[in-house]
Formats: structure tokens, C-alpha cells, sequence
């Protein structure tokens, strides 16, 4: 019988929030993600035709939000490659359930037109990735040159677009830029932004991770704690990925993304839909499930719900859990070909 309300895994979680990849492609090449050795001139990308259209991302999110997902988050590779994103936009906002619609980029595309489009569409919000605060520090880590003065560019286009309240996320990396951790903060108190810091995630094979690369969230708060007093504060929605921290003398919010140092797992509401329509149902993932094949292959909208719910319901993942279980040895020599990040997004 085909189920057309809220669905629960066995760790009793619902369904909640759907991340759809547009596109494997990316413009930048972070080393922690696209590190360019990988994804060089010689890397193929998926084409065209594998990808989900409109009209098949449209639908799918349809029978998610009668499941009762009623958030959608659009990420990538990077999704404003992804032409005419509007349109598509349009079309998710005008779906029964569907309250929230949020974007993450790296804010390359994000033109002041651009963001008003959206927001016209039907974007509510909006999160930007910024690794350091500092150009050329910021240019080494998306190695194609791309200054942070640009992506701080496109905030204020966000923001001046009522795409807020706008997140910008930092991934921290021992060695790399914990020194930023600071000068981030001081740049985006008193601007209403939400600053989030995340800890360095062993998402896929290829980015060389290791736990002592980790800044943890308790090394971030002593941070920032040691320059400006913050406080915790309690999460605005259940399943809420960070950590909410706010400035004591009034400056703002701080959010952390511990996955590593304080797993989040048995909370999680959260599904992905790779661009070729592979539903995975945890960020570390291994396999996922084909949902293109059977849709394309003609499945009615009741079988598909039925694969949906069912695939939800066997859901089992608590991944940053057992990591934590595990010895600092082990997690230093995971390589279980879990899939990238670029290819179902954060």
C-alpha cells in the first residue's frame, strides 16, 4: 500500500529534509573536495542526459513532501552551473509541503540579478562557502585563484536580495586555516550573517583525511570565547546540523558543525538525491539507491513513493557514531570508498 505520510526509519527518525545535487560539476577545485590531482582536465563529468531534469527533480520532491519532507536544499558540484535554476525553483516552491527552499554555492555566480531571481523563484535562504577570510590563503584552498573579497561580494548580494538570513560555512583544517577562526568572526559580527565552522569530515576517499587534521567545535569555542563571551543557545528546529552559539554582548550567532567530535546522528533527517537520481541516505554514504532507473523505466508515482518510503524506512545509518567508537588508528586508514561530497553534495 503506498504510503502518503510521514515515514520513520528504525531509529524512529522521520523524513524531513531532501538535498538534491544539480550538477557533479564544480568551478572551484578545494582540495578537501575537488582536490585538482583527482578532478584535473582529464576528469569526466557526467553528461547531460544522465543527469535529473527538471521535470523528474520536480517530481521526485513531489512525492518526498508526501512523505513529509518539507524542507529542499540545492547543492551540487556547484548548482548555479546548473542553466535556468530559476525555473526550476519556481517549480519546487508551488509543491503542497514545501516550506523551505535553500541554496548552497560558492558564490562564484551569485550576481546581485542573480540572487534576486532566485529569491523571486522562491529561495528563502542561502549558504555560502568561505574557507579563510584572507585572499590568498582563500585562493590556495579553492586553487583556481578565486579571491574571498568576491565571495564577500556575493553575501552582500544575498543579503541586499532578502536571501536571509545568510549562512556562511568555514571547513577547518588543522595546518591549513584554523588561524582563521578569529578574523572570520570579527568580519561577520554585527552583519546579522551566520558564521558556521565545520569540522573536517572524512566524506568520501579522496581528500586524504586524517582525525588529527580535525579542529574540533570545543578548540573553536575556546577560540573565539577567549576574544568574545558566547553563550549556547538552543536549536531552532529539531535535526538542526550546528550547534548555535551567540555573541554575549549581542554581535550575532555563531554556528558549529561537530559531526566528528559530537555526532549528531540520531537526529538526523536528512536524504540526498545525487544528480543521476541515486537516493543516499547518509552523507558517508557508500551505495545508494537508483531511483532514475525505475522512474525513466516508466514506475508509477505509487511505486515510486513505495521505493522511497521503503528505502527511508530500512534506514540504519548513525556512520559519525561508530566513527566515534573506533580508535584514532582506525579512522586515520578508512578507505571504504564511501561517495564524494562533489557528487551528492554537503
Amino acid at each position: 500500500m503506498t504510503s502518503t505520510a510521514a515515514v520513520t526509519d528504525t531509529r524512529a527518525r522521520a523524513l524531513r529534509d531532501l538535498r538534491i545535487s544539480l550538477t557533479d560539476r564544480c568551478n572551484f577545485r578545494c582540495t578537501y573536495c575537488m582536490p585538482r590531482h583527482l578532478f584535473g582536465s582529464e576528469h569526466l563529468f557526467l553528461p547531460r542526459a544522465e543527469l535529473l531534469d527538471f521535470d523528474e527533480i520536480e517530481r521526485l520532491s513531489r512525492l518526498a513532501a508526501g512523505l513529509g519532507v518539507t524542507k529542499l536544499r540545492l547543492t551540487g558540484g556547484e548548482p548555479l552551473l546548473r542553466r535556468d535554476l530559476d525555473v526550476l525553483v519556481a517549480r519546487l516552491a508551488a509543491i503542497e509541503g514545501i516550506e523551505d527552499i535553500c541554496l548552497t554555492t560558492n558564490g562564484s555566480l551569485l550576481t546581485e540579478q542573480r540572487a534576486r531571481e532566485l529569491r523571486a523563484a522562491g529561495i528563502n535562504r542561502v549558504t555560502l562557502s568561505l574557507d579563510a577570510i584572507d585572499d590568498e590563503l582563500f585562493k590556495s584552498i579553492n586553487d583556481v585563484g578565486y579571491p574571498a573579497s568576491k565571495v564577500l561580494a556575493a553575501v552582500d548580494n544575498a543579503r541586499a536580495a532578502g536571501l536571509g538570513p545568510v549562512k556562511v560555512n568555514c571547513v577547518l583544517q588543522r595546518g591549513v586555516n584554523e588561524h582563521q577562526i578569529l578574523p572570520m568572526a570579527e568580519h561577520f559580527r554585527h552583519t546579522g550573517v551566520v558564521l558556521r565552522f565545520i569540522e573536517f569530515m572524512d566524506v568520501g576517499t579522496s581528500n586524504g583525511w586524517r582525525m588529527e587534521q580535525v579542529v574540533t567545535a570545543r578548540e573553536i569555542v575556546d577560540t573565539i570565547r577567549a576574544v568574545h563571551p558566547i553563550t549556547r543557545a538552543a536549536a531552532n528546529t529539531p535535526g538542526e546540523t550546528a550547534n548555535r552559539w551567540h555573541y554575549d554582548d549581542g554581535a550575532g550567532e555563531i554556528g558549529i558543525i561537530a559531526s566528528v567530535s559530537q555526532p549528531f546522528c540520531g537526529g538526523c533527517t536528512r536524504a540526498r538525491l545525487s544528480a543521476i537520481g541515486e537516493l543516499y541516505t547518509c552523507l558517508f554514504g557508500v551505495h545508494g539507491r537508483d531511483i532514475r532507473g525505475p522512474m525513466r523505466a516508466g514506475a508509477t508515482d505509487a511505486e515510486l513513493t513505495d521505493l522511497l518510503a521503503g528505502i527511508w524506512r530500512a534506514r540504519d545509518d548513525r556512520y559519525s557514531e561508530i566513527r566515534g567508537e573506533q580508535t584514532a588508528s582506525r579512522r586515520g586508514k578508512d578507505a571504504d570508498g564511501r561517495v564524494e561530497m562533489s557528487y551528492i553534495g554537503g
